[in-house]
């Protein structure tokens, strides 16, 4: 470790305070389009008439605001474990700072609910959902049917459940579900359906996706900010901290530890009966609790993060240097502990959820530089071709604007035509009812155009 602090602190940090930094530019405004949900047992997506993605950007010398819903452009739900909400509008407003502070002291532990908020004004939420072991019953506290946690919810104890494992079943295919209709990710949001491991079933039946799709082969898209003003970045970046090396999937540094005992906890592989609206038997196998992981630095692998799961690097939005996190993933692409930000943060914390802009605030406008660069250089997946029944068009990486997809036929009618929006990835054809033939599928962003051909 202190080999690489050496060699990341060779070269300059760049300073946040800029007239229109990532920090302010980053984020998918929109104030037109509308959300969409699906119910269990209903394959056809629901309007719920709330503005997706984020409202409005206003920044001054110091902090950006960002106004938003908290609902995402890609399609929400269902949530198979009982959850009684939905992903409801939040009117929320955060304050990010635009020059954030490395914490010199001891390193605040991330907290429940809200630590970051993803550039299309999702939520993220740390490791935990709430529930623990409570060694004075011997039995599972808080949370849907549990008997309460001492101290109250949320009160820390000595062993507190992973999310990721125990809740599974209450994923949508985006890796997503609401609290109390606070929509938001625990973990990387990319669809269940493109890890290479598929470890839930839940997009075999609703359609939907995710902010973006992991790219092993360029470096992953900034995804939004930590509470303490820090970027988050996907799964992949450069090698090397400097920028070089290649591209690599970023790794965490933690691991399960070796044991089948859990001091003042339940046994390893323990098996308990739960009570609420997941009630049934429930094993409590290694990395069901957050404490089932240890930190072990590896100072000679510079892609591998640190304890707050981040390192001080090079990305494309920052040339110079800054600290970033990492939704980490492993080897299939399937969420890895510490997921994004945790369980400490790097930075100094502040609540980022405030009440308004500020008066005097300057309101970001967004322009259309580098937008046609960006276009060009993403690569999209037209599938199955041929096809008798549905085509579907998958952009891999993050689509920053509104991406227009027309069906085109052999004489150049557009047959069909749709759209990919900001904060989406992919778009569908149903062409059972077309003629067989050659087609083609033409992308394009108004100036710039690519095409498929395909077969149906």
């Amino acid at each position: 470790m202190i080999k690489r602090i050496l060699f990341c602190a060779s070269f300059t940090i760049t300073s946040f305070v800029m007239s229109q930094g990532p920090a302010i530019t980053s984020w998918l405004q929109n104030t037109t389009e509308t959300g969409t949900y699906y119910t269990e047992g209903n394959s056809t997506a629901i309007g719920n008439g709330t503005l997706v993605n984020c409202q409005q950007v206003a920044y001054t010398n110091t902090n950006v605001f960002v106004t938003t819903e908290g609902v995402p452009s890609y399609t929400t739900g269902p949530f198979l474990d009982f959850n009684p909400s939905n992903a409801e509008a939040q009117g929320a407003v955060y304050k990010f700072p635009l020059n954030p502070s490395p914490n010199t002291g001891s390193a605040t532990p991330t907290t429940p609910g809200s630590i970051g908020v993803f550039i299309n004004g999702v939520s993220l939420y740390d490791y935990r959902d709430g529930v623990a072991w409570n060694p004075n019953t011997g039995a599972l506290c808080g949370g849907p049917g549990n008997q309460p946690c001492p101290g109250g919810m949320g009160a820390i104890m000595d062993w507190n459940r992973d999310a990721i494992p125990a809740e599974m079943g209450g994923f949508d295919c985006s890796k997503g579900h609401p609290a109390m209709g606070n929509y938001h990710h625990h973990q990387n949001p990319s669809a269940f359906n493109l890890d290479l491991n598929v470890v839930s079933t839940i997009c075999n039946l609703y359609d939907a996706e995710g902010l973006y799709a992991i790219d092993a082969n360029t470096h992953s898209p900034l995804l939004g900010y930590a509470y303490d003003g820090y970027p988050i970045y996907g799964a992949y970046g450069y090698k090397n901290a400097d920028g070089s090396g290649g591209i690599t999937r970023i790794k965490s540094s933690y691991q399960l530890q070796n044991i089948t005992t859990r001091p003042n906890g339940p046994d390893v592989g323990l098996v308990v009966t739960t009570t609420g609206p997941n009630g049934g038997q429930e094993e409590l196998s290694l990395g069901y609790f957050r404490e089932d992981y240890e930190y072990v630095a590896q100072p000679t692998e510079e892609e591998s993060l640190d304890e707050h799961n981040g390192r001080i690097c090079v990305t494309p939005e920052y040339p110079n240097g800054t600290y970033a996190y990492f939704c980490t993933v492993d080897e299939n692409h399937n969420s890895a502990y510490p997921y994004a930000v945790g369980p400490t943060f790097y930075g100094v914390y502040s609540n980022a959820s405030v009440n308004a802009v500020p008066g005097g605030a300057t309101i970001y406008t967004p322009n259309t530089t580098g937008i046609n660069n960006r276009f060009n250089n993403m690569s999209f997946d037209v599938f199955p071709n041929p096809s008798m029944e549905l085509i579907a068009i998958q952009a891999n990486g993050l689509v920053i604007k509104p991406i227009t997809v027309k069906l085109i036929s052999s004489k150049g009618n557009v047959v069909k035509e749709t759209k990919i929006l900001a904060g989406q990835t992919i778009a569908y054809f149903d062409v059972q009812t077309l003629h067989q033939g050659a087609y083609w599928v033409r992308i394009s962003t108004g100036k710039d155009v690519k095409q498929f051909k395909v077969i149906r």
